[in-house]
């Protein structure tokens, strides 16, 4: 193969199965990184990412692969898994053929997973705790459903008063935990720098986000980006860490 070929990164939306053919050196890690993360953007569930064809110049360049993944890990419903004949991509579940990789997506199933898109309006919030309540209840995860519908306010509000695009709310449990994410079209990115002065207005979205998810951030994605919080059922019960 040339090594003047660059990268190309192709979707088939039908299967989940991402193909990365030509060169994928340092130039083209960033090409590879978006090309994935607009996948996992553009609807919930694992990617399979068949790289047979694919000539890996650079060692380190392979590392965008599990760089990737620990990205999407706390995002709802999303992880990454490889077709990698060489075996020499490090930090993924991978297997030396796509039957074996799409065999292994198979023996674990997607978790059930909510997820709607709504404008820069008020009542987006009500209708995204609506999301979050109703699946809560569905889920076995009752005692999320109020921390949950504070985050998910303060996600959604964030994005009505900063980023003024339309968004997608997306939510799923793993386990005692419950996933949300918002994903907008501003490339503007959240800053949390503590408590706020208390005589200052406002300034506290990220605050009670931060005390209600165990862990949460903001991920750049092509067009925008997803800002995700992981809640735990356990320390609703006065067992977590």
């Amino acid at each position: 193969m040339p090594t003047d070929v660059r990268c190309r990164v192709e979707t088939d939306r039908s299967s989940g199965v991402v193909r990365l053919t030509g060169v994928l050196d340092r130039a083209e890690v960033g090409t590879v990184r978006d090309g994935l993360l607009a996948r996992l953007c553009d609807r919930p569930g694992p990617v399979v990412v068949d790289v047979t064809d694919l000539r890996m110049t650079d060692p380190a360049a392979r590392d965008v692969f599990a760089d990737v993944r620990r990205e999407v890990l706390d995002w709802p419903a999303a992880d990454l898994l490889l077709c990698d004949p060489t075996g020499t991509v490090e930090g993924v579940p991978a297997w030396p053929t796509l039957g074996g990789a799409m065999a292994g997506l198979a023996a674990a199933p997607m978790a059930a997973v909510v997820s709607a898109d709504f404008p820069p309006a008020v009542e987006a919030a009500r209708q995204a705790r609506q999301l979050v309540t109703d699946g809560c209840r569905r889920w076995g995860l009752a005692e999320l459903a109020e921390p949950g519908c504070i985050a998910v306010t303060e996600l959604v509000g964030n994005v009505i008063a900063h980023a003024h695009t339309a968004m997608t709310v997306r939510l799923a449990p793993r386990d005692s935990t419950l996933h949300l994410a918002v994903r907008d079209h501003s490339s503007r990115q959240p800053a949390f720098t503590g408590p706020a002065p208390l005589d200052t207005v406002g300034g506290r979205g990220l605050l009670l986000i931060d005390t209600v998810a165990r862990r949460w951030g903001s991920s750049p994605v092509p067009g925008g980006k997803v800002v995700w919080c992981v809640l735990y059922a356990a320390d609703e019960a006065g067992l977590g860490g």
